[in-house]
Order: C-alpha cells, then structure tokens, then sequence
C-alpha cells in the first residue's frame, strides 16, 4: 500500500464563493477521495494545522506527497519547507500541482524562478501526451481536451524536465510543458500543470488517472536510503583486517 499525504493550503476555498462551489470541502479532499478509489492509502494536510499538517512522523510515513498551492506560499514555514525538500532527496516522491510551481518546496528542488506567464479567460486546453510509453501516461487517452482552465504559456523557468510527458496548448495560442519529471537525490518529481481552483478539473477521471499513475511512479524504491560512513571490507586487505 503506498502512503499518500495530500497537502493543499486551504484558502481560496474557506474564503471565496466561487471557489467553494467547486471544491467546497477542498481541493484536497477531492484528490484524496479520488487516490483513495485507486487504492492509495490517503490522508490530508492544511496550511491551517498545526506544523501546516507535516510533522516528522508523517513526513516520515510519506511515501508520495501531493502538493497543491496558490494564495499563500509565503506563510509556508521555511523549516516545514526544507524538511519536505530533505524527505525528497531521502527519496520521497512528489506531485506538484498547477499554481504549486512557485511554493517553496518546488522551487528549492528547482533552483530557478520556476516563473511563467498566465491569464484566466476561460480558455479551452488540450493536453497533449508527448510520451506515449512513460508510465505517468499508461492507459490515458493520448489528448485531453479541458473546456476551461487557466493558461500558463511559455518561457516556464525550470530546469529542462527529465522527461516531458504532457504538452499543453490553449485556445488563445500558447503552449506549456505541463507534465514534467525531475529526480532529486533519491527521489522523484512530478510537475502537472492543470488545477486552477475556479474550474472541476480534479472531477475529470482522466486527470486524476494521469495523478495515479504519477503517484506509482514516484513511490520510493526499497533501497531509496543507502546506508553511509565507515564500512567493514568484504575480504581481507593486504592480509590482514583493516581497523
């Protein structure tokens, strides 16, 4: 069973209509309904708890973290946010979604800006696999056409991704890298650009399909912390036993 923790900041949702129409318990709890049904063992954690829902011991216990972010990366403790980079590089995997590319987490793991251009018109997006043979992308339609969704076009400042599985283009013209994979240390990364909070793209069994799979492909190997310092030799050296 692979230990998911979905964190989500939980503003937008307790503080604008329009939000709350959409997701109105949160967008974490329908990520984390939507895992639970493929059979991940979910739980969730808000910016409001207390350490923002990631203590050691859940950190610890997190086999794939889903990260979701917008209004309110900057009340994002700097400690909390380096202990989620570490468990990364430990080899925790991590789902970054949409506007998530600007939390510190990301960023950290980046070393860029992580920047882009945006604009919310109600544009019509179609995700595009460009890596038919990647796991993230196994038995998912190979477009997906969202009616409306927010538009984050180019010049993304990430890294160039290890592999790019998922293209985006938008009715006004732009395209976006918008299904990214990145390994840092021992662990995985998945940027997945769509999600903005206005819209249900969470609902759609494609999207939260792609999620699954993304969350398989970013759990820890068994041997994801190799163990350091000082080891005994196999045989013997020059003769004799080293001490």
């Amino acid at each position: 069973m692979i230990n998911v923790t979905v964190w989500n900041e939980f503003v937008h949702e307790q503080i604008r209509d329009d939000v709350k129409a959409v997701y109105p318990d949160g967008i974490h709890k329908v990520l984390a309904d939507g895992l639970t049904k493929e059979g991940f063992a979910c739980r969730t954690a808000t910016l409001d708890q207390d350490e923002h829902g990631l203590t050691e011991s859940v950190l610890n216990s997190t086999d794939v973290m889903l990260w979701w972010g917008h209004t309110a990366h900057d009340l994002v403790d700097d400690d909390i946010a380096e202990a989620v980079v570490r468990r990364v590089q430990e080899g925790m995997g991590l789902i970054v979604l949409h506007s998530g590319h600007f939390s510190k987490p990301f960023k950290q793991l980046m070393g860029t800006s992580c920047d882009l251009k945006w604009r919310v018109a109600d544009e019509q997006e179609i995700l595009w696999c460009v890596n038919p043979n990647h796991p993230i992308s196994q038995g998912v339609n190979p477009s997906i056409t969202l009616d409306k969704e927010e538009m984050y076009g180019e010049f993304f400042d990430v890294p160039a991704p290890d592999e790019l599985v998922y293209l985006s283009n938008f009715e006004g013209g732009e395209v976006f890298r918008s299904g990214c994979t990145y390994r840092r240390g021992h662990g995985k990364i998945f940027y997945f650009r769509p999600g903005h909070e206005t819209y249900p793209t969470y609902y759609n069994q494609d999207i939260m399909h792609i999620i699954s799979n993304a969350v398989r492909w970013a759990q820890p190997a068994e041997n994801a912390r190799p163990a350091f310092g000082r080891t005994e030799p196999k045989r013997t050296i020059g003769g004799k036993v080293l001490v």
